[in-house]
């Protein structure tokens, strides 16, 4: 007879499987939803081949078969039920997109009714909602949040994972929390920098009236607040800046002439480094963008400035803009300190820093990069990054073609 194990333990496998999918999910990014699903799926398959093994007969008959038949059938309508009340929705698709199987979450975060809903295709029963889209090619593995059918007020997260035979599990989890959170502070950021633009404004103009050659004793004091002002003010700009660009969702396309702007950036690299590095633009792309001239400018700057800042004197940055089969590229690379890999994902949050000595005395504000992503989203575009320590690094913003444009009288 195959061997199996008894099936009391079930209960105890399965509660350990999906502890070990939470543990995966949350190493993996924090997608403890999408671990916690993966597990349940081998377990459901776990216990359907519980289920051949028990049918298979031999020619020993076994007294207990109908105790393990009712402990199996016992087991998986607990596995039925704990899925029925996840607080998650949990939209199970075939390979035609249709609704196969969903439960009670789905009903109250979706709008699925039962049994109308079953078998019916998710394109057309989502129709003229956010969600309908979430089946497109290239959305599957990315969690992105929409509104929820009929209820303007609440957001889902959304992730789609592939299985089996071309199916796919939608799972939708409501962060309408999250949202309100995210949004009390972007406003609570947005009034502190505006409250604190004036005070700043006016602290730092009475410091310029200062002379310190009449005070020779305090001159080094008065450069210092001189300094530490002009730095308050510009990381109050940068709020103010990731504040708008945080509640935009879309940008007013205009035409942004790139020969004209990386002539503009390079003069900027230039006066900022102010001869003590090699800096060289090539572009070859002969193209321009649609987009937001003032946003793209601050963004492209952004990166240039970076590089002059943490890259030692003697040191040479490259400047470059051209084309790519996908569109368009934009890069700056310098041969500076480096990033060690573990600090690359996180360089885009607001006021990380991989140095807080180094960035100080580069007198960076920690939002440059923020900005970039922010503004780059907005454009459909991405930010690439290579490192190396000791060797330098690579910033590289990738456009669309429907973001390119000929240059004028071409």
């Amino acid at each position: 007879m195959p061997s199996t194990k008894p099936f009391w333990q079930l209960p105890a496998l399965l509660l350990a499987g999906l502890v070990a999918g939470a543990l995966v999910g949350w190493l993996a990014g924090g997608r403890v939803m999408t671990g916690i699903a993966l597990v349940a799926i081998v377990e459901i398959l776990v216990l359907l081949i519980h289920i051949l093994r028990s049918t298979q007969t031999t020619t020993t008959v076994d007294v207990s078969a109908p105790r393990k038949s009712r402990l199996l059938a016992s087991h998986l309508r607990d596995l039925h039920a704990t899925a029925r009340q996840w607080p998650d929705a949990v939209v199970i698709l075939d390979k035609d997109q249709r609704i196969r199987w969903f439960n009670r979450a789905a009903e109250t975060l979706l709008g699925l009714h039962r049994p109308t809903d079953r078998a019916v295709r998710w394109p057309e029963r989502m129709a003229g909602t956010e969600l309908a889209a979430c089946l497109d090619p290239g959305s599957s593995g990315l969690p992105y949040e929409v509104t929820a059918p009929g209820q303007p007020e609440s957001q889902l997260s959304v992730d789609l994972l592939p299985f089996g035979d071309q199916q796919q599990l939608l799972l939708a989890r409501d962060v309408s929390h999250i949202s309100r959170l995210e949004q009390i502070r972007r406003d609570f950021v947005a009034n502190v920098s505006h409250e604190l633009r004036t005070p700043l404004t006016v602290i730092h103009g009475y410091l310029e009236l200062l002379d310190p050659e009449d005070v020779p004793e305090l001159a080094p004091v008065l450069t210092e607040m001189r300094s530490q002002s002009r730095r308050m003010g510009q990381i109050v700009e940068d709020l103010l800046t990731l504040s708008r660009l945080e509640t935009q969702h879309e940008v007013t396309d205009e035409r942004v002439p790139m020969a004209a702007l990386l002539a503009i950036v390079h003069k900027e690299a230039l006066a900022l480094s102010q001869g003590r590095h090699q800096i060289a633009l090539e572009s070859t792309a002969g193209m321009d963008l649609l987009g937001s001239p003032r946003d793209l400018h601050s963004a492209l700057s952004n990166l240039v400035s970076n590089a002059v800042r943490y890259t030692p004197k003697g040191g040479s940055i490259t400047i470059r803009w051209q084309r790519t089969p996908e569109g368009a590229l934009y890069s700056v690379s310098d041969t500076g300190f480096g990033i060690p890999a573990a600090h690359l994902a996180r360089l885009t949050e607001r006021f990380y820093r991989v140095s807080s000595s180094r960035s100080r005395e580069s007198g960076g504000t920690g939002l440059g990069l923020s900005i970039v992503k922010h503004v780059l989203n907005l454009h459909q575009a991405r930010l690439q990054i290579d490192s190396t320590p000791g060797i330098g690094s690579t910033f590289v913003c990738h456009f669309g073609r429907a973001r390119l444009l000929p240059p004028e009288g071409a």
